[in-house]
């Protein structure tokens, strides 16, 4: 996907003045949250499960080469292919090279923000095959020509009435007064549509939300059987993934799999865990005749030697999206690529570069909500305040923003100067705004514009300490 971060600002003016967008995004504060509280609610030791699953993943990050090698050994023993791409185009050439071994033209996918991030489905149909979303939220904006809005729920922007618009224009060949005001009608409607595709496919490709170094195995966890299906039909299975999903063993991947589903959609557990190891063996009943994995790197090892490393502790629930007042009000693609949201601003401009993306890092409140929910406690707010400081120092930052960190520093090296200056500013405040709030203060537009600004009242507190 082309990066628009770079364009963050005008992007969220758009989605803030958008009516159709808000509706959407006042309903989120209303599901994933409140479902999530109820489950973690009812579970004693939620807060021992996060920090074993963060040292257990701060552990991988630490020994990350051994555990991928580990990995491709054993998926190698039980029939399978590990392909390593260093970027993005190393990705996209694996997967077209093992579809054109295959002679294959029919493609399925499953949910995967990996194949988002290095551009797969285009690449796939510019290259000749039909590679087709299976996942609803997927399929919808597939369909639509939209990409993901929120890591879990990629329609999330969209209203029942869109969906139902949209598969009137792409589903022409069914009956044009078929009722589709209803949410089951549309599900009947995707499944009926996608079962024939599942059965045609050639390839299907995947994502995985882990890969176990101990069995050469990847899960993908789904709520809809989509995954499965995609996986087990065609003959071939790619599974595309970033280097940092692996896991040392099966107890590692039962720990992760008790915080994902409890912090992306409050559920105990989805719907469907899947755990795949290698081709069809013989005996089985059904699988595929080939097992690849791509191992993406793309950034994420450069990243690895950074104060950032922590963000790729990352199993992309989304709970720090769900909670995160700046999302809320501006959704996912006003952040302009695949990572939205506080995982977003501190793994974006590790990737893109802070040059792109480093506009997200100032996109947060940093009220800190994304911490505590973080199911792998990744310091969000913390190594955001990194990517601020690289911006900084690597002259990125605007030049109001510089000037005024200039002046103020002119003042605090100068205390007499300092105490001189905040003394007459504050009697000038008083002075002028004697309703207790500020609507017009300079530099502080950006804020005033939407909010009052109390004002301050009494002394400096320098004053006030000096006195007492």
């Amino acid at each position: 996907m082309k990066s628009t971060v770079h364009d963050f600002p005008a992007n969220a003016a758009r989605a803030i003045a958008d009516p159709k967008l808000q509706g959407p995004l006042r309903r989120i504060s209303m599901g994933f949250p409140l479902a999530r509280k109820a489950v973690v609610d009812r579970l004693p030791e939620w807060e021992e499960l996060r920090d074993a699953a963060a040292a257990m993943k701060s552990h991988v990050l630490a020994n990350l080469d051994h555990y991928l090698e580990t990995f491709e050994a054993n998926v190698i023993a039980r029939g399978g292919v590990v392909h390593w791409a260093r970027d993005a185009a190393e990705a996209r050439a694996a997967v077209i090279s093992i579809c054109r071994k295959n002679n294959a033209k029919k493609i399925t996918k499953g949910k995967s923000m990996v194949t988002e991030e290095i551009a797969l489905n285009d690449a796939l149909i510019a290259n000749g095959f039909e590679a087709l979303e299976t996942d609803l939220g997927e399929y919808i904006i597939q369909l639509r020509g939209e990409t993901p809005s929120h890591l879990i729920a990629p329609a999330f922007h969209l209203s029942k009435e869109d969906v139902a618009d949209t598969f009137r224009d792409h589903h022409g060949h069914l009956d044009p007064n078929r009722d589709l005001t209803r949410a089951p009608a549309l599900v009947a409607e995707a499944r009926q549509e996608l079962r024939q595709r599942f059965a045609q496919a050639d390839v299907g490709i995947t994502g995985a939300n882990m890969i176990v170094a101990e069995t050469g195995g990847t899960f993908i966890v789904t709520n809809e059987g989509n995954g499965d299906l995609t996986q087990d039909w065609p003959k071939v299975h790619i599974v595309v993934t970033g280097i940092e999903k692996v896991v040392p063993t099966l107890n590692d991947a039962a720990l992760i799999l008790r915080v994902l589903a409890r912090s992306a959609t409050g559920q105990d557990m989805s719907a469907y865990t899947t755990l795949s190891t290698g081709p069809r063996r013989p005996g089985d009943l059904d699988g595929p005749e080939q097992f690849h994995v791509v191992l993406v790197d793309n950034g994420r090892s450069k990243l690895l030697a950074t104060p950032a490393r922590e963000v790729l502790r990352c199993i992309r629930c989304a709970a720090c999206l769900n909670h995160c007042p700046v999302y809320g009000s501006v959704g996912g693609h006003a952040y302009g690529w695949i990572y939205s949201g506080p995982i977003g601003a501190a793994l974006d401009p590790g990737l893109l570069g802070i040059k792109e993306a480093g506009h997200l890092a100032q996109a947060s409140s940093f009220c800190g909500r994304c911490n505590e929910v973080c199911p792998v406690k990744i310091p969000l707010t913390k190594i955001m305040r990194h990517w601020r400081d690289e911006a900084f120092t690597s002259h990125l930052a605007p030049p109001r923003q510089k000037w005024a960190l200039g002046l103020w520093a002119g003042f605090a090296r100068r205390p007499a100067l300092y105490r001189l200056a905040t003394d007459i500013g504050l009697r000038l405040v008083q002075f002028f705004n004697r309703a207790g709030k500020l609507r017009h203060l300079p530099l502080t537009q950006a804020w005033t514009r939407h909010r009052d600004l109390p004002a301050p009242t009494g002394r400096t507190f320098q004053s006030q300490w000096t006195r007492r």
